[in-house]
């Protein structure tokens, strides 16, 4: 992946993600609070996140594993383990899924901004992909303080206006950062 590429896609998404905020609309109140415990998110961003780190074990080199010669009985155990997150542990599995892909995407976006010292405004995609990076450790490790910080977030109508327009105006800078490489 280009840097950018790295540095736009970001950018789009925060830009995406502010408008939705600072329009503030019932509709994205509503879906943003019954993300949590979401079965069509949790198929989606959990099933999402669960195939690709599939494919990325799917390509483990004979360097990479200790116990076996072959990638595929990691694979398969992994694989097995998703499945019974879905029978097992549905709570909140859509927060997971989130934090699984924000995980996945972190690797190519951070890989493309290695070592580009002649370009200091790749921090500002490298500085959203770390925070990123942090709140998807933290919601994994206890999913249930997303609904809990939706509900704080969503209480009073300013809140949601607020970050949507931080995320607005960040994500337009990272966005007009990717046009300057």
């Amino acid at each position: 992946m280009s840097l950018f590429l790295a540095t736009l896609l970001p950018g789009l998404l925060l830009v995406l993600i502010g408008a939705l905020l600072l329009w503030n609309n019932p509709v994205v109140s509503d879906t943003a609070r019954a993300l949590p415990r979401s079965r069509r998110a949790a198929i989606l961003l959990y099933g999402g996140g669960a195939l690709w780190f599939l494919a990325r074990i799917s390509r483990l080199s004979e360097a990479d594993l200790i116990f076996f010669q072959s990638p595929w009985p990691v694979f398969c155990i992994f694989a097995a383990l998703a499945i019974l997150a879905f029978i097992y542990v549905p709570d909140f599995l859509a927060v997971r899924g989130l934090c699984i892909l924000m995980l996945m995407v972190a690797e190519p976006l951070l890989r493309a901004a290695y070592m580009e010292y002649a370009h200091p405004q790749r921090l500002l995609m490298v500085s959203a992909v770390y925070l990123g990076l942090v709140l998807a450790l933290y919601l994994s490790s206890v999913p249930y303080r997303l609904r809990d910080i939706l509900e704080w977030l969503f209480r009073r109508p300013g809140r949601p206006r607020l970050l949507g327009a931080v995320l607005l105006v960040y994500g337009l800078a990272t966005s007009a950062a990717a046009f300057t490489y």
